[in-house]
């Protein structure tokens, strides 16, 4: 992020510290329960979101070198990813040309060509078909037109992204407006793998995405642990196409007043979590990024999962970095497995509350207040992408 832009939200948020404001929506708005609980709705989310929309599936370092790969099921469908022998992000169906099984079974790893476990037909990591066992007694094989079949798929501003249909269209700078370049200023790239977690939760997908959607609840409900390290409900919020921006505001920016604003960067002051169309939320922090993607069950619409991946720069110091932050040493790792237990403890156990209260039948909609517009936007993006009216305005 360029050093001007920087010094302007940092003063952002020293202003609306020092004037008590937060973020305003400029209006509340009224959210029908059944966003969180239709089936029907669950079903036309799932097809026009998830099967039919690109898909990031991790950072450029989820595969770190040539002849690398990873695989998904998140969209309903087998898929491989893979960075060839020239360092190429491509992206196939994960389903042998022969007789439809399953090529690669492994979650990710190094491979010079991949081999079916039913017949041993191989493929390399450019999708080509380029052994078939015993292929005078099956008969001649045009290996033309049987490699494995091509998904869309870039890599762009450090995050891989894919279309889980073959015949689907990936417009990145039209879909993510100007936070294109703010991520590619990021250097994403440069980060590594420091693991990742999965959750089960018994809720709706978009339950578990609105709980990153303010900081008005710090103060109750994380009191005890990220409240210690943030200003409840003060915030940034900038909107790009159907993402956004939310500068969430670090304690650490009191001891900043005092210092020369050429020495001033953002992350001593400020948590940058930007949200992705439609379930990404990627968190920018000194430690290195965390993705966390939400997914829902395609056919219930009372289940969902989050899967949570940490990044760490590979030259960091680590002794370094936990003497700036002022804590005592501990592993960096550690921290964001912390990071994640009050994500599982905290916010989506109070979110799996939450979907319970709407299957109680004890009210017809749920309250977003002005200063939560992340909120209002998640959810009229969400909305007209289906072709439906926006939320109800019920104050001004």
């Amino acid at each position: 992020m360029r050093k001007e832009d920087q010094v302007r939200l940092i003063e952002a948020l020293m202003e609306k510290l020092d004037s008590g404001v937060n973020v305003d929506a400029g209006c509340q708005v009224r959210n029908p329960v059944s966003a969180y609980t239709c089936p029907e709705l669950a079903q036309r989310e799932w097809q026009a979101f998830f099967t039919e929309h690109p898909q990031v599936v991790g950072l450029s370092a989820d595969l770190p070198g040539p002849e690398t790969f990873l695989t998904s099921t998140d969209f309903g469908k087998p898929i491989v990813c893979t960075r060839d022998a020239q360092g190429t992000f491509r992206a196939f169906l994960n389903v042998c040309r022969h007789r439809g099984a399953i090529v690669e079974t492994e979650a990710r790893g190094e491979k010079r060509q991949f081999n079916c476990p039913f017949h041993a037909w191989g493929y390399n990591l450019g999708g080509d078909l380029v052994s078939v066992p015993k292929e005078g007694h099956f008969g001649p094989v045009d290996r033309s037109c049987h490699g494995l079949k091509a998904l869309p798929a870039q890599e762009r501003f450090g995050l891989l992204w894919v279309h889980p249909q073959p015949d689907g269209e990936m417009d990145l700078d039209r879909q993510l407006g100007d936070l294109g370049p703010e991520l590619e200023d990021w250097d994403l790239d440069r980060f590594v793998p420091e693991g990742q977690t999965t959750y089960e939760h018994p809720m709706n997908w978009k339950l578990a995405i609105d709980t990153f959607g303010e900081t008005y609840h710090f103060n109750t409900l994380h009191r005890d642990s990220l409240a210690q390290d943030f200003h409840g409900n003060v915030q940034l919020y900038d909107t790009y196409e159907r993402n956004h921006r939310m500068m969430l505001c670090l304690r650490n920016i009191d001891a900043l007043r005092e210092t020369d604003r050429t020495d001033w960067h953002v992350l001593s002051a400020a948590l940058p979590v930007y949200y992705i169309f439609p379930n990404v939320q990627l968190i920018i922090g000194y430690d290195g990024p965390t993705l966390v993607r939400v997914y829902p069950d395609a056919t219930d619409p009372h289940n969902s999962r989050s899967q949570i991946s940490f990044y760490l720069d590979p030259g960091i110091d680590r002794t370094e970095l936990a003497d700036r932050q002022g804590e005592a040493y501990r592993d960096v790792v550690a921290r964001m497995e912390d990071f994640a237990r009050i994500i599982r403890d905290e916010d989506y156990k109070a979110a799996a509350a939450a979907h319970a209260g709407a299957r109680s039948g004890a009210q017809e909609y749920v309250t977003f207040g002005r200063n939560e517009p992340a909120l209002h936007h998640y959810h009229n993006t969400y909305r007209t992408a289906l072709g439906m009216p926006p939320l109800q305005v019920i104050s001004n």
